[in-house]
This record gives C-alpha cells, sequence and structure tokens, in this order.
C-alpha cells in the first residue's frame, strides 16, 4: 500500500497526508458517496489502493479532530437568540433511533438519541435563553423560555384536512380565515415593540374566536385543529413580537435533508463510533454549508490546524 502524502504534510500521527485525508472525508459526508466507491475512485483515479476499513478509520480520525470545533458550534448554537429543532429517523446496526438537529442560520448540530425530551435539556441547556422554533411534538413542550410552533405545519394539516372533506363549506370558509389572519400577521412589522406585543395578542383573541365554535363540537371537521390552536395560543404569534422569529420551521428540515439523503443511500451506521462520527462530521460540515464554504479547503484546514 503506497504512503501517500501528496503535499509531504501528514494529519496529526497518520501516515495520509492532510489532502488525501480531506479528500476521503469529503467525498464520503459532502459527497455521500459509499465506502467502496471511495475506495474505487482513490485507486481508479490516483492509483491509491486502500482498504474500505482504511478509509474507515481516516474517517473516525478526522471526526475525532473536529470534535473541538464541533464543541464551538455547540456553543454558539447555545448563545443564538433563535434556535430550529428538529428530528428524524437514523437507523444504528438496525436499531431504530432519531438524528436530532439543532440550528442556526450559521450553524448545524446534529446527534442521535431517542426520542425523548431530555434531548432538548442535554442540548439546550440552562445557557440559552432564546426562542426555540419547532412543530407541535410534545418532546418541546417542557421548554420554558418563548416557542413559536411551525405555521408551515399547522397549514399543512389544515390542508390535508380540506383534501378528506372536500365538500365541507363550513371548513373551507375557517381554513380560509385562518390562513388569511396568518398573511396578516406576516405583514405586520411594526418598529415599535410594544405595538408589536399589541398586535401579538390581539391576533391570538381573533384566531381563537375563529375556532371557540369548534372546540366541543365532535363533528366538526376542524375541531381536532381548533383543540391544537387553543392549546398551543401562545406559540403560534411569537414571530409577530419579535421581528428575528421566522413563523415556520422549514430552516431545520432544510438542515436535515442532508442527512436524509444520507440515510438513504447508507442505511444508516452500524456502531456507536461509526454514529458519533457521523453526527460530528455532519455537524461540521453542515455548518460549512450553511455558512458558502468549500468543505475541501475547510477540512484541510482543520487538519492542519493545532490540536486543541
Amino acid at each position: 500500500m503506497p504512503k501517500a502524502q501528496w503535499d509531504g504534510v501528514a494529519a496529526g500521527q497518520q501516515r495520509f497526508g492532510v489532502n488525501l485525508v480531506s479528500l476521503m472525508v469529503t467525498l464520503r459526508e459532502e459527497g455521500r458517496l459509499p465506502l467502496r466507491t471511495i475506495q474505487w475512485y482513490l485507486q481508479t483515479v490516483h492509483q491509491l489502493h486502500l482498504s474500505v476499513g482504511g478509509i474507515v478509520q481516516v474517517i473516525h480520525g478526522a471526526a475525532k479532530k473536529a470534535q473541538p470545533a464541533v464543541t464551538q458550534v455547540l456553543e454558539r448554537i447555545r448563545a443564538s437568540p433563535v434556535v430550529h429543532d428538529d428530528e428524524t429517523g437514523w437507523r444504528q446496526d438496525g436499531a431504530n433511533g432519531y438524528v436530532w438537529t439543532f440550528s442556526t442560520p450559521t450553524e448545524r448540530y446534529f446527534l442521535r438519541r431517542g426520542r425523548g425530551k431530555g434531548v432538548v435539556d442535554e442540548v439546550l441547556d440552562e445557557s440559552f435563553s432564546g426562542v426555540l422554533v419547532s412543530d407541535f411534538y410534545a418532546a418541546y413542550n417542557h421548554y420554558p423560555g418563548l416557542k413559536q410552533r411551525c405555521w408551515a405545519h399547522l397549514l399543512r394539516d389544515i390542508h390535508e384536512r380540506k383534501v378528506v372533506c372536500p365538500d365541507d363549506a363550513g371548513l373551507l370558509q375557517w381554513a380560509t380565515a385562518v390562513h388569511q389572519l396568518y398573511e396578516e400577521a406576516k405583514a405586520l412589522r411594526s418598529p415599535q415593540a410594544q405595538q408589536r406585543l399589541r398586535d401579538q395578542l390581539q391576533l391570538e383573541g381573533r384566531l381563537l374566536a375563529l375556532c371557540r365554535p369548534f372546540l366541543n363540537d365532535p363533528s366538526a371537521a376542524q375541531g381536532k385543529l381548533c383543540r391544537r390552536i387553543d392549546r398551543f395560543i401562545k406559540e403560534l404569534f411569537v414571530f409577530v413580537a419579535h421581528p428575528v422569529v421566522p413563523s415556520e420551521n422549514n430552516a431545520a428540515e432544510r438542515s436535515l435533508r442532508h442527512l436524509v439523503i444520507s440515510r438513504k443511500i447508507s442505511g444508516g451506521t452500524r456502531s456507536d463510533q461509526g454514529t458519533n462520527s457521523k453526527m460530528t462530521l455532519a455537524s461540521l460540515f453542515g455548518t460549512w454549508r450553511a455558512r458558502g464554504l468549500n468543505p475541501l479547503l475547510q477540512c484541510r484546514q482543520l487538519l492542519t490546524s493545532p490540536q486543541v
């Protein structure tokens, strides 16, 4: 097996140079290539004969090197005024689990856990005092700070209800009124904080008035949605009082997209070490992606930086 150090600079104690290591890690994480495809590419294009196990060890080594940088990502997320949160399935060695994303416009942090509320406490510890943007999943309910629930999810559920009950004139009228109220809320941008708070309270009252007739009506097609709105009313118009807060959680779904595609290709991970490396590198590469940075160059810079 050749001693491949392309530029003569080795990554730590490895016998592979940083250019080669950066290429392998970037092909795996940013390119989402299977390990055997990376092996084939290196052999075919660069005449480098590496085993799959050797490539895996290189990736684990890069993930270990990246840990301090990912810790800094987490610290910046905890210091952010707004954090988006979401989760999706992820299998490890055939066992079901979930990948959680905690993200801002410039940071991405991923970890695999169960689906309990403790994950929110683990990541957003007592140092976080910002607004949590999420869907309506119960794991977010206990967060004591301000929360903005996702209007995209709510409107999607309203649309699905309309599809199920296309001939219900009352449902269609109610759905149109809710959507119009939301569009009105998005247009409100008072420069005065007190006015924005008054606008929020007024919108809450108007939305409740739309829902109140159906809260206890078991025959109403919109009854379940109205009860959800009633329960989360204080978390639907936070974006009006706080303009930096978006009204939906699309950013979290976008941050997960890369991992979802990777999961479809690989089927998940096979071990704790593999999962930890995947989450670490996904966090770092996701952050670089969010910032519009070149992942190959950033990876090389990471590998040549002093060990923290």
